[in-house]
């Protein structure tokens, strides 16, 4: 007889964001009923428990009162870690009672608190955040979406090495396509950093197509696209604030049309509830803080229910296909293990 999948235990922060814990407790909700996950709400019992209704039995609670701001500096949420929602669920994946972290909170301090009590892969000097976007012919990964200002071109070629195992997983893509964020598409072309980052990437066993412009991204030139996180954390927001724009534009044209330029909006409307979605940042879910050991969910600090929802899919996905693992792998073959400069 075989033994039944082991579910992957989620602890999730439940006063992280500014729809806490209402939303929080909702996409929970949603991805208990779902099934396949076991979940831990990790805060203030007293807000969260009247939140829960018919699913108190199904979803844990562990009493955490204490908070880490959203404006709280990283340096500072770190030394008060401990008795915070944020601190106690990568604490669970330290000790090893979860599988994944996930908060809306902080993302600076649940870097610097997973950085710290999780410690890095061998071989990643930094970790980063890997966001999925959508473009014309499918979704790529964008990695760093803002973990790291700063970033040595090292560093940038251990992005692409997350990135590529990534896709892999979260994609289904067997050769990902990696490119290099810069202002033109010689390779002559982009600062120091750039070059430098694409001279390590051309010797690393990857898919490497050199640069790649901005306005090559949402045509689906790369499937995976690197950078440092100032850079990627510009394009990130750039891309929620050009899908609300374009939203917000064809709502008021459409409001604004003549009665038969309404009905056909009308008769569009399946396809312009197609295009909302893979706007809409709630559709792709969290993004992970590659590099770390254990698996830590970054998710946008104004989630609702179904960001979270799917945050915790995607968590559990993530878990279910070993991307620690997998990451582990493909470093050995390609680095060697962290100087210790690199990892203080």
């Amino acid at each position: 007889m075989q033994s039944e999948t082991k579910r992957a235990r989620i602890a999730i922060d439940a006063m992280g964001g500014d729809n806490a814990p209402g939303e929080i407790v909702a996409g929970a909700i949603l991805a208990q009923r779902e099934g396949g996950v076991e979940l831990t709400l990790v805060g203030d019992e007293a807000q969260i428990r009247p939140l829960l209704g018919d699913a108190a039995g199904a979803i844990a609670v562990a009493h955490v009162p204490g908070e880490i701001a959203m404006d709280a500096h990283a340096t500072q949420a770190l030394r008060n870690a401990r008795g915070t929602s944020l601190g106690h669920v990568v604490e669970m994946v330290r000790e090893g009672s979860a599988d994944a972290a996930l908060s809306a909170g902080n993302s600076g301090a649940f870097l610097a608190i997973g950085l710290v009590r999780l410690r890095t892969i061998p071989g990643i000097a930094r970790p980063a955040i890997a966001a999925v976007l959508p473009t014309i012919g499918g979704p790529f990964v964008l990695c760093d979406a803002g973990a790291n200002v700063d970033c040595r071109p090292e560093w940038i070629a251990q992005f692409a090495l997350m990135g590529d195992a990534y896709a892999k997983i979260a994609l289904g893509i067997d050769r990902p396509r990696v490119g290099i964020i810069s202002i033109g598409e010689e390779r002559t072309k982009g600062n120091q950093q750039t070059l430098e980052a694409a001279a390590l990437l051309d010797d690393l066993p990857l898919n490497f197509i050199g640069h790649v412009e901005g306005k090559d991204i949402y045509e689906h030139h790369a499937d995976v696209v690197v950078c440092d996180g100032f850079v990627g954390n510009v394009i990130l927001k750039t891309s929620e604030g050009a899908g609300q724009f374009i939203a917000t534009m064809l709502r008021e044209m459409i409001d604004g049309a003549p009665p038969l330029g309404k009905a056909g909006a009308f008769l569009l409307k399946p396809q312009f509830e197609k295009l909302r979605a893979r706007l809409r940042y709630d559709t792709y879910g969290g993004a992970p803080l590659l590099g770390l050991r254990g698996a830590c969910i970054v998710t946008h600090g104004r989630s609702n229910r179904v960001a979270i929802h799917n945050a915790i899919r995607n968590a559990a996905a993530l878990v279910e296909r070993n991307l620690i693992g997998t990451i582990e792998a493909s470093l050995s073959k390609t680095l060697a293990e962290p100087s210790a400069a690199e990892v203080t």
